[in-house]
């Protein structure tokens, strides 16, 4: 009958042999089982260790408040440059059995953020861990996810290098598209800043009520409407001249000029796309005498949202904020920002920008480190993700 050996709870019985010998040769077999149960269990469950993949102090900042609310130590890794501009990376503790989660905050220097990421994975790899998690919440080169001339999908590539590196999970933030998921042959959390960002509205900004959510151009619409049904409040649309435009008479399509060939067949004659015509630019939705709340996902050149603010301004909204997940800020941003019509510019802390706030006093904080550890801790623990995609709908 199942005694202190099997425990309580054992669901099989065992007859023990009268003979004194024999019950304990049989007894010393069970305890060995059970010290491999054990064994197999605790390597199961295992444990797991957080690193930041940057050489850059600057970048650790987000990987640090991460590992302060998990409650563990961040793993000891060094990750320097060589006098080669070559990356390299060493692990100073055991990794293997565990989940890894590598944090990697993108810096200026993208290349070798992403070396460095793909450095520590493969290392990571090589020295047995179970799970390599990558923890990158602005994914670099989402904006090359798309087909344009004879470019390439970039953001496609990078993804088979990070699986072919070792990792089997990825757990990242408001990608540029949704899309970007489906160039992953592992899981991708994609998952969304936009509940700090209407908090930082609802909390910061006075008299939000009066405010109107505007997209600064049709494409950024469906974020923009997603803010203020939220929001309960109205949405303004900025059409004409476009952000993005696609010269095509001088990517080379046209060289050799046109000759008509007479080895095409005389009746085949293509229809000629018409060229498109920018409208004068126009605001659809009554901004007058209310707070212009500009949304979008990435702020890096700043001239759009400039020009955007120029002719709120002349609409008649009276404060313009402009809010984002990603705040790159490259180049002359803070200073084009300090000089314009924008109030406040409001990004999260996915990507360091402390040397651009204390160009622009303008630029604030809005800090995502809470749910990129809850997700950290609900994926070690194998519990849902669900929780963290609440009201989440298939637009936002």
């Amino acid at each position: 009958a199942p005694g202190p050996v099997l425990g309580a709870g054992a669901d099989w019985v065992l007859v023990l042999p009268v003979t004194g010998l024999a019950c304990s040769w049989i007894r010393e077999r069970l305890e060995g089982l059970k010290s491999w149960t054990l064994c197999k269990m605790n390597v199961a469950k295992g444990g797991y260790r957080v690193f930041s993949a940057n050489s850059n102090a600057a970048c650790t900042e987000l990987a640090k408040r991460i590992t302060e609310r998990l409650g563990v130590e961040l793993g000891k890794a060094v990750v320097y440059q060589e006098p080669n501009r070559e990356t390299r990376v060493e692990i100073k503790e055991s990794v293997r059995g565990q989940d890894i989660f590598i944090i990697q905050t993108i810096s200026r220097d993208v290349n070798t953020a992403v070396m460095e990421l793909l450095i520590m994975a493969y290392a990571c790899k090589t020295s047995c861990a179970r799970n390599i998690i990558g923890v990158i919440p602005y994914f670099p080169y989402s904006k090359q996810c798309k087909m344009r001339k004879r470019g390439s999908i970039v953001c496609k590539l990078l993804a088979c290098m990070l699986a072919k590196a070792g990792l089997t999970h990825i757990i990242t933030m408001d990608l540029h598209q949704k899309e970007i998921q489906g160039f992953f042959n592992i899981p991708v959390d994609n998952l969304r800043a936009s509940p700090f960002l209407l908090q930082y509205i609802q909390d910061e900004i006075q008299d939000y009520r009066n405010a109107i959510i505007v997209a600064k151009s049709p494409a950024a619409a469906k974020r923009a409407q997603s803010y203020a049904e939220r929001l309960r409040l109205g949405l303004a649309v900025i059409h004409g001249e476009a952000q993005y435009a696609e010269y095509d008479m001088v990517d080379g399509r046209h060289s050799p000029p046109a000759v008509k060939n007479t080895m095409i067949h005389s009746g085949l004659e293509l229809p000629l796309m018409m060229p498109k015509e920018k409208p004068p630019i126009t605001v659809v939705g009554d901004v007058g005498g209310r707070i212009a709340i500009i949304v979008d996902d990435i702020i890096d050149d700043v001239d759009g949202f400039v020009a955007a603010a120029e002719i709120l301004k002349e609409r008649g909204a009276y404060k313009i904020y402009v809010m984002a997940t990603h705040g790159l800020l490259s180049a002359d941003a803070p200073c084009l920002i300090e000089e314009s019509a924008i109030n406040e510019v409001v990004v999260t802390n996915t990507i360091p920008h402390e040397v651009q706030k204390l160009q622009c006093p303008k630029i604030k904080t809005v800090d995502v480190s809470m749910i990129l550890s809850e997700a950290i801790r609900r994926i070690h623990n194998g519990e849902s993700m669900s929780y963290l995609f609440r009201n989440i709908t298939v637009d936002d």
